[in-house]
């Protein structure tokens, strides 16, 4: 239901008002504040990853703070549901809701957020990954119902176009906060090269994860979710997750290149 990008702590959530939007029930059903919590966690290490790559004395205090305030959990949740609620619309949700009611579609989700969970960890990631690449071309009957979860909703492509935005909204901070110095065309150029290189890992890493979450389903129970997933409603809710998703990783992109520069102009003083 989740991909990497779209397919996701405020303090748990306890209870909706009675007005509460149809949109508003199926985020709590997914359990989405939870993906979020864990996306925080991605997103520290990943500030982490930055501070050792691009800021000259390493992380600091500040920077840890800037990252920290930048995924703050709040203000992600608030984007995914301002941007899932849009999206929706009148959408019939009906179907949706009702499946993850049943006992079924309430482990689906919470298997979904184990395995999000699992591949913080570079060694679960890296485990994942190698299942799918030994997996991968065998004709194997699980890869074949992942492909049509995959192709039903266009997984891959959504998360590469979700990718390939993120980092250009990154570019844009650095180059908006004096440090770097490219043009709009050299910076889309640069990003289009990492495109094929980020659709192989974003498959990789999908189908590792998918393998992971929905392992301990049977063929059965696995088919009734991809149906559900692949009706009308379903598309719609992917479609909806990936906008607001995306939105949120375009925001923290741009304020992370913006934060970076700042840091590394502070530190060049």
């Amino acid at each position: 239901m989740f991909a990497r990008l779209s397919a996701i702590a405020i303090a748990a959530v306890t209870a909706w008002p009675v007005w509460a939007a149809p949109s508003d029930d199926l985020l709590k059903a997914l359990g989405v504040d939870q993906i979020i919590a864990v996306m925080r966690t991605e997103g520290l290490e990943y500030g982490d990853e930055l501070a050792q790559d691009m800021l000259p004395g390493g992380r600091s205090p500040a920077w840890s703070a800037a990252v920290s305030s930048i995924y703050d959990t709040d203000q992600m949740y608030d984007t995914v549901r301002d941007g899932v609620a849009q999206s929706l619309g009148d959408q019939d949700l009906t179907p949706l809701l009702d499946y993850l009611g049943t006992e079924e579609g309430k482990r689906v989700v919470a298997l979904e957020i184990d395995a999000r969970q699992a591949l913080v960890e570079p060694a679960a990631e890296d485990v994942a990954r190698s299942t799918f690449r030994d997996l991968d071309g065998t004709g194997n009957p699980r890869l074949a119902q992942l492909d049509r979860l995959v192709d039903a909703n266009d997984l891959v492509e959504a998360n590469v176009t979700g990718a390939l935005n993120a980092s250009y909204n990154f570019y844009t901070g650095l180059a908006e906060g004096g440090a770097l110095e490219m043009s709009e065309d050299e910076i889309l150029s640069d990003v289009w090269d990492q495109e094929e290189e980020t659709r192989q890992d974003t498959r990789e890493w999908l189908y590792g994860y998918m393998l992971l979450a929905y392992g301990p389903l049977s063929n059965e129970a696995l088919g009734e979710y991809i149906d559900i997933s692949s009706s009308e409603a379903g598309q719609a809710m992917n479609r909806a997750l990936f906008t607001g998703f995306n939105t949120m990783y375009d925001n923290i992109s741009r304020q992370l290149g913006l934060a970076a520069a700042g840091q590394m102009q502070a530190q060049d003083l």
